[in-house]
C-alpha cells in the first residue's frame, strides 16, 4: 500500500545532512515524515519543484521588528511578512522595545502578540542588564526564549551594560549562550567628537576597528572569567576575525549580508540608508569578514534587521539613526554571493539553518531530516531579479539595496508544512509559532 502524507514536495533538489540531490520530502502533521523516491506516494498537497533548490527553513537570528512601542517603523506581523517574502521561516527577535524585553512578564506579552499573528516562527533575546542579572538563568530558560541578549555599546539607558563587572554579573549567571553587541563604549565616547557633522562616511571614522576589537578582547577574557558561553553580533572587522579564531572553544559569531556586500565607498551613494552600528567599514574589512566565512570562523548569518522611516533615515548625520532593513533580502544577496563563487550552497545552509541549530539549540528546526519541523526555503538559484522598494514587506518600505540585481530567488516558505509564501505572495494566514529550544524544554 503506497504512503500517504499531508504534503509532496516533488522533484526538487533537496540540500541536509546528506549533501545535495534529487530527493521527494513526505510531511506528516507538520513534521518530515519520509525522505527520497516518493514516486508512489500520495499527499493531500503536492508542490512540483523541478529545477528548485529545498534547503533548510532559513533562521534569520537577529532581527528587531519594534514592537512593542516602535510600531510606526514595523511590528511584528510586518516584519515578519517580510521574512517569509525574503524565504525566512523563522526569526529571533532583539530586546530593545519599549518596553524593554527585560523581565518574564513582557517576555510573554510578546509572544502572546506574536502567536498566530506573525507569519514566521518566532524566538525573542531577553536583555541582559544589572537589575536582572541575577535572574538571567530563569529568564533564558522561559519558553519562546532565544537567550540572553546585552548590549556593550550603541545602546542607552538600563540596556547598556559596558563595563566588565557588569558583565561578569550577568555572564556568571548564564547556562545557555548569551549574545552580545560588541562595541567598545568608553572609546565611542572619547571619539564622539569625530562624527562630521552631515556627513555618513565618518561614521566609521568614529566607531572604529579598535572599538570593535578592545569590546571582543575585553569580553572574551570576562567569559573564561565566568566559563560562560558567548555569541558575538554583527562582527565587522578583520581583526576580529583574526582574533576569534583562537578563541572558539567559548565565542561563536555572526556575519551580516551588508558586512559582506557593502563598503565605505557606498555612503557616497547611499549615506544614511547604509548607516549601521557597527559601521559598514572599508574593503579590506570586508574581505575580512569573507576569510572567516572561508575559513569556518563565523557560525551563522543574522541580518541584523533595524528597519527606521525614510522620512528618520533623512535627518542628518549624526542625528540620523542607524538601522537598516535586511531580513527580505538576507537570502537573495547570499544567493547571489552563492552564484558569484564566494561561497557554497551548503555552506549557505550552514551559515543559515544547521549553525542555528548548533549554537543555539534550537528543537526540532534547522535540518531537513525525519522529525524535524518540516520548515524549507525553496529557491530557484538561476532566477535573476531586481531588488526594489516596491516589494518591500517591511512597514518601511525600503531597502538598501533598492535597483541591485541578483541571480538566486526565494521561491517559497514553508512553515510547519504550511505553504505561508509562494511566488511573491503571502498565501496563508499569520500561523507563527514560538520555537523550542533544547535547553529550556519543559520537563
Amino acid at each position: 500500500m503506497a504512503a500517504s502524507y499531508d504534503l509532496l514536495l516533488t522533484g526538487g533538489i533537496v540540500v541536509n545532512h546528506d549533501g545535495t540531490g534529487h530527493r521527494d520530502i513526505g510531511v506528516t502533521a507538520g513534521r518530515i515524515a519520509a525522505i527520497g523516491d516518493l514516486s508512489r506516494a500520495s499527499a493531500g498537497e503536492t508542490i512540483d519543484c523541478t529545477g528548485l533548490h529545498i534547503l533548510p527553513g532559513v533562521v534569520d537570528s537577529q532581527v528587531h521588528f519594534r514592537e512593542p512601542g516602535l510600531e510606526h517603523k514595523e511590528d511584528l506581523e510586518t516584519g515578519s511578512r517580510a521574512a517569509v517574502l525574503g524565504g525566512v521561516s523563522a526569526v529571533f527577535e532583539m530586546p530593545n522595545t519599549n518596553p524593554l524585553t527585560t523581565s518574564e512578564a513582557a517576555l510573554a506579552d510578546k509572544i502572546s502578540h506574536a502567536t498566530n499573528r506573525m507569519h514566521c516562527d518566532f524566538a525573542f533575546w531577553v536583555g541582559g542588564t544589572r537589575d536582572n542579572a541575577a535572574d538571567v538563568g530563569e529568564l533564558e530558560r522561559l519558553p519562546g526564549a532565544a537567550g540572553i541578549k546585552v548590549f556593550m555599546g550603541s545602546s542607552t539607558g538600563d540596556l547598556l551594560v559596558e563595563d566588565d563587572d557588569g558583565v561578569y554579573s550577568i555572564l556568571r549567571n548564564t547556562r545557555r549562550r548569551a549574545a552580545f553587541h560588541s562595541e567598545d563604549e568608553f572609546r565611542l565616547r572619547e571619539r564622539a567628537s569625530l562624527r562630521v557633522p552631515g556627513d555618513p562616511s565618518s561614521h566609521p571614522v568614529w566607531r572604529d576597528e579598535i572599538a570593535a576589537l578592545r569590546c571582543t578582547e575585553r569580553l572574551v577574557r570576562v567569559a573564561r572569567r565566568a566559563r560562560a558561553r558567548i555569541h558575538v553580533l554583527h562582527i565587522s572587522t578583520a581583526e576580529e576575525i583574526a582574533f576569534l579564531r583562537d578563541h572558539k572553544d567559548v565565542a561563536t559569531c555572526e556575519a551580516t549580508p551588508h558586512h559582506l556586500t557593502l563598503t565605505a565607498d557606498d555612503y557616497a551613494s547611499l549615506g544614511t540608508l547604509i548607516q549601521m552600528n557597527p559601521p559598514v567599514r572599508a574593503a579590506r574589512h570586508r574581505l575580512g569578514v569573507w576569510l572567516g566565512i572561508s575559513d569556518g570562523v563565523v557560525d551563522v548569518l543574522g541580518s541584523d534587521h533595524a528597519p527606521h522611516t525614510l522620512e528618520e533615515k533623512a535627518k542628518p548625520y549624526p542625528a540620523s539613526p542607524s538601522g537598516m532593513t535586511g531580513v527580505q533580502t538576507l537570502v537573495p544577496i547570499m544567493l547571489d554571493h552563492v552564484n558569484a563563487g564566494r561561497l557554497t550552497l551548503e555552506r549557505l545552509v550552514d551559515l543559515t539553518s544547521h549553525g542555528p541549530n548548533r549554537l543555539f539549540g534550537m528543537a526540532g528546526k534547522g535540518r531537513i531530516a525525519a522529525g524535524y519541523d518540516a520548515d524549507f526555503t525553496i529557491v530557484d538559484l538561476k532566477r535573476s531579479e531586481t531588488i526594489t522598494n516596491a516589494q518591500a514587506g517591511s512597514k518601511a518600505g525600503w531597502t538598501p539595496y533598492d535597483g541591485r540585481q541578483v541571480t538566486g530567488w526565494p521561491v517559497g516558505t514553508i512553515v510547519r508544512g504550511q505553504r505561508i509564501m509562494w511566488e511573491g505572495e503571502i498565501v496563508a494566514p499569520g500561523r507563527g509559532q514560538p520555537v523550542r529550544f533544547s535547553e529550556a524544554l519543559p520537563l
